[in-house]
């Protein structure tokens, strides 16, 4: 059974009542005899002695009651008194500064937005130091062990350090940006040089050195993210054999749906995915191929931002596909992953789309004035809750097979778009060719995972191909009787100059670019296109959910945005927008002003995994 959608009325939301409650103070009565002087004994008596003299009466500035006769301003006898004058012009003394009042870190992390932590940490409600420390008592709690959801694969030994100096900067105000001091975990293909390792799930790297940080970690640490820890994955971001399953790395282990503990979290980007909706972490990177961002954020509740390949720089992350890659924001809400956005966004001279990739990447149209002006822009403060009256929403029904409940629930959503004044272009139908996609993929993944072994560990014990295929053969722990097959087919794949290669992957972006998302935009006059995010999560058991719509805008290069619309017994579905190159903001618009227009999302409930789910 599914609950309905209603729109929500104006209100508060429950962490902005909350704040309000911690943070809000009752304005001190203003009462005061004469101008700058507070009310004690001896005011009073000066006064009234100045009253007697002058024969004139006290007079209040400030007064509830406008009928009082009493004048506004002192008499000029008043005024021209020594003694009056002397108190009149004693400067208002300056006000004491109100305490604090503390707030347990703990008690608000779990759905705290980063505005709310924000807000908090500026106020010295709790440290930075504070809330490093509840986020790692969280996890103790939730993610280890039997019963454990499995999120995170490595944590940064070097958090509190950072939390100290982040603190000390914040008390000297040296911000660095709008994430100073924020909690922020990385899922583990992102390179940071630092005393984590970097190893796509593998046992095969994990004694490899990282030689420096990814280009978005540098822009993370450069806004003042606290880089928390690494999250897990299903290993090698689901390229290392047929068998692969979502969220399962040998060395992760099984991430788990914080919903329900006997379903999956989808994949690659589990463990992201999880932290953000555990409470974990505000933020997290995931990265996308095709769904690995989208897919285990619906399954999750949270937000996922795919950007436009190439906008966010994949410098510096273990590779798929330099064609299709894209890291981007997981968050609890949009205004975060648009604040995330704003954080990592910026074209890379050493991302692909300026080097191998120059000529095909989505990048190519753009002007260097386009490019500059991408660089640093503000995603959140565009955000519209208006943005859906007068949009033109397609309806994409050929990405509709989740089944009846799921499609059930996006209709009440596309009601809902309606309601808040969007025009919605029912029955788009986008067709496409996809001939070879695995071609492409492999070739790509050859490549670029040989580039990102002699660049960023080219001194481990395992640097290439070649020796990741022999570690898993002769360490059962690595292999565990999987299969590895996208591994060692990269031992045999053609190279990037290959005419068939170029051939396909030429015939790939004009069928589902110029010919399929653009054509069909350009016709219909869209602002974006719809679609069900993807099933609900699968179960362990068996049966049930997965896949994902998030093929077209993969293969285009194309942006795409998912965020929360409800339960359906019990777990999460999603609403899945995409569009244009870098259609960015107008996707994080329109996502923004329909997550205004529905409930809350839904926080986790953590059933375990021999208890059943709720209906409806």
């Amino acid at each position: 059974m599914t609950q309905p959608v209603a729109p929500r009325a104006i209100r508060h939301t429950r962490r902005y009542a909350m704040m309000d409650s911690l943070m809000s103070r009752e304005p001190l009565p203003h009462s005061v005899l004469l101008p700058g002087l507070p009310m004690t004994r001896r005011t009073l008596l000066v006064a009234g002695g100045i009253a007697a003299a002058t024969g004139s009466g006290v007079y209040l500035d400030t007064r509830e009651n406008t009928s009082d006769p009493r004048p506004d301003s002192p008499p000029a006898a008043v005024a021209s008194s020594p003694v009056a004058g002397a108190i009149l012009a004693t400067p208002p003394p300056v006000p004491a500064t109100p305490a604090v009042e503390k707030v347990d870190p703990g008690g608000v992390l779990a759905e705290a937005s980063v505005a709310d932590l924000r807000s908090f940490l500026d106020s010295g409600a709790f440290t930075i130091a504070e809330l490093v420390s509840a986020c790692l008592v969280r996890i103790e709690e939730l993610d280890p062990g039997e019963g454990g959801l499995h999120a995170v694969i490595e944590l940064n030994p070097d958090a509190g350090e950072i939390a100290a100096r982040l603190d000390e900067e914040l008390a000297n105000k040296e911000i660095r940006g709008p994430l100073h001091g924020i909690p922020v975990m990385l899922k583990d293909i992102v390179a940071t040089a630092d005393e984590m390792r970097t190893t796509a799930g593998s046992l095969a790297l994990a004694k490899n050195d990282v030689a420096r940080d990814a280009t978005i970690v540098t822009r993370l640490r450069d806004a003042g993210a606290v880089i928390l820890g690494k999250t897990n994955l299903t290993e090698w971001s689901n390229f290392m054999g047929a068998a692969g399953q979502s969220g399962f790395s040998a060395r992760g282990g099984l991430t788990v749906n914080p919903y329900h503990l006997n379903h999956s979290a989808s994949g690659s980007s589990s463990g992201s995915a999880v932290a953000v909706a555990a409470g974990y972490v505000p933020l997290a990177i995931g990265s996308e191929t095709n769904g690995s961002i989208l897919s285990p954020a619906t399954t999750c509740g949270v937000v996922g931002l795919k950007p436009t390949v190439g906008l966010v720089s994949r410098a510096g992350i273990i590779p798929i596909s330099f064609s299709q890659d894209s890291p981007g924001p997981m968050a609890r809400s949009v205004t975060d992953a648009a604040i995330m956005l704003s954080a990592i966004a910026g074209f890379d001279e050493e991302d692909p789309s300026a080097t191998v990739a120059e000529d095909s990447s989505p990048a190519a149209a753009l002007s260097s004035a386009e490019r500059e002006a991408l660089d640093g822009f503000d995603y959140a403060a565009g955000l519209d809750p208006d943005a859906l009256r007068g949009a033109r929403i397609g309806v994409c029904r050929s990405l509709f097979w989740f089944g009846p409940a799921v499609d059930a629930r996006t209709e009440e959503a596309i009601a809902v778009m309606q309601d808040a004044g969007a025009e919605i272009i029912d029955e788009v139908y986008l067709a496409y060719e996809d001939p070879s996609p695995y071609v492409v993929l492999l070739t790509e993944f050859a490549y670029g995972l040989t580039e990102f072994l002699e660049t960023y560990m080219p001194d481990g014990p395992v640097t290439s191909i070649d020796e990741i295929v022999d570690f898993n053969y002769a360490n059962e722990d690595a292999l565990l009787g999987r299969d590895q097959s996208g591994l060692t087919d990269a031992l045999d794949a053609g190279a990037i100059e290959d005419p068939y290669y170029l051939e396909v992957r030429e015939l790939r972006h004009t069928s589902i670019r110029e010919n399929g998302i653009d054509a069909i935009m350009d016709e219909l006059e869209l602002d974006a296109l719809i679609a069900p995010t993807g099933g609900l999560a699968e179960s362990f058991s068996g049966g049930g959910g997965g896949g994902s719509s998030a093929e077209p805008p993969s293969v285009a290069g194309y942006p795409s945005i998912t965020i929360p619309i409800g339960l359906i017994d019990g777990l999460p579905a999603g609403l899945h927008f995409f569009g244009r190159a870098f259609s960015e903001q107008t996707l994080l618009n329109l996502a923004y002003a329909l997550e205004q227009a529905l409930p809350e999302r839904e926080p986790p409930t953590f059933i375990p995994a021999d208890e059943p789910l709720p209906e409806g």
